[in-house]
């Protein structure tokens, strides 16, 4: 096979050969992506229906709840599917959607974490400007610039790595289609391309951590500065739901992209793959309302009202 358009599907790495393990990875997933859509799907509806929950940080909330139902959406169900039907195929334009989705969306969310540092930033450290800079248009322009920039970024290194000959086979070292194990299947230097399309993407993402992390410097050091301490604990539970958030998702996924080949293997790359695709879509929720009183009163009434609603 000379390139990829000589075959029609894929194979993905299966997470187990026996059929009751198979059937043990269709049950944690299938209670992991329920628990997702449950979480998210509360916070979307409590942040859109509650008056009292329609500021900007709610507001980009809803939108990584938004990111993170797409997240898991686009990898969790087909590895559901091919572990309850016993298979390990995936076809060659499922693959493609695979890439550009969680591209996009990982893309999209790790922008949208910045802006919520940027947020969080300005609430605490530049409070009197905060009506101004974070006014309704801004908030608008921020998050539709993190989808934008997300789906660029995807258009882009979907259509560069699909263009790439790939006949070193057609087994792709993960659970679902993306860039690094594709990658190990191009049979010239075209691929070459790409890296340098990920290195720059890498720069990028590094970047954006950077600033996230002056922002929590200075946050942390202006919360410390706070006289009260109901304050400070009303501070820190803004920002420490977050800074859990951006930690597990930018730790794993700028690991499991920029690791040298030399400590890759299967196993791990299965492991982080789990950490930065699956947990954080069905962790985020708990993360966000464990410290978060207002949340945690609109999500109770919301449950209230529907409880109400089925007497």
């Amino acid at each position: 096979m000379s390139n990829s358009s000589s075959f029609n599907e894929f194979l993905l790495l299966a997470f187990a050969d026996t059929r009751e393990l198979q059937l043990l990875h269709f049950a944690l997933f299938l209670g992991i992506y329920l628990a997702a859509l449950l979480g998210n799907g509360l916070i979307i509806t409590a942040a859109a229906c509650d008056h009292r929950l329609h500021t900007p940080m709610y507001f980009f909330l809803l939108n990584l709840s938004l990111l993170d139902l797409g997240n898991i959406s686009t990898t969790v169900p087909k590895s559901m599917a091919n572990s309850l039907w016993d298979t390990r195929a995936i076809s060659y334009s499922g693959c493609a959607a695979q890439v550009f989705f969680s591209f996009f969306l990982f893309t999209a969310e790790f922008y949208l974490l910045t802006v919520m540092a940027y947020d969080r930033y300005v609430a605490i450290c530049r409070p009197l400007h905060y009506g101004t800079l974070m006014d309704s248009r801004a908030c608008v322009k921020m998050a539709a610039a993190a989808w934008a920039s997300g789906f660029l970024h995807a258009l882009l290194h979907t259509a560069n790595t699909f263009s790439i000959p790939l006949c070193q086979g057609k087994t792709v070292d993960q659970f679902f289609c993306e860039i690094p194990p594709l990658l190990k299947l191009s049979c010239s230097d075209s691929y070459l391309s790409e890296v340098g399309l990920l290195v720059v993407g890498a720069c990028l993402a590094l970047g954006c951590f950077i600033f996230i992390a002056l922002s929590y410097v200075q946050i942390f050091t202006a919360v410390l500065r706070i006289p009260s301490e109901q304050g400070r604990h009303k501070a820190f539970s803004m920002c420490l739901p977050h800074l859990a958030v951006v930690s597990l998702f930018i730790s794993t996924g700028l690991f499991a992209y920029l690791k040298p080949p030399s400590i890759s293997s299967p196993a791990l790359d299965l492991v982080l793959a789990v950490l930065y695709a699956v947990v954080p879509p069905a962790a985020n929720p708990l993360i966000y309302s464990m410290r978060n009183k207002e949340l945690k009163e609109a999500l109770k009434k919301l449950v209230q009202l529907v409880l109400f609603q089925q007497q």
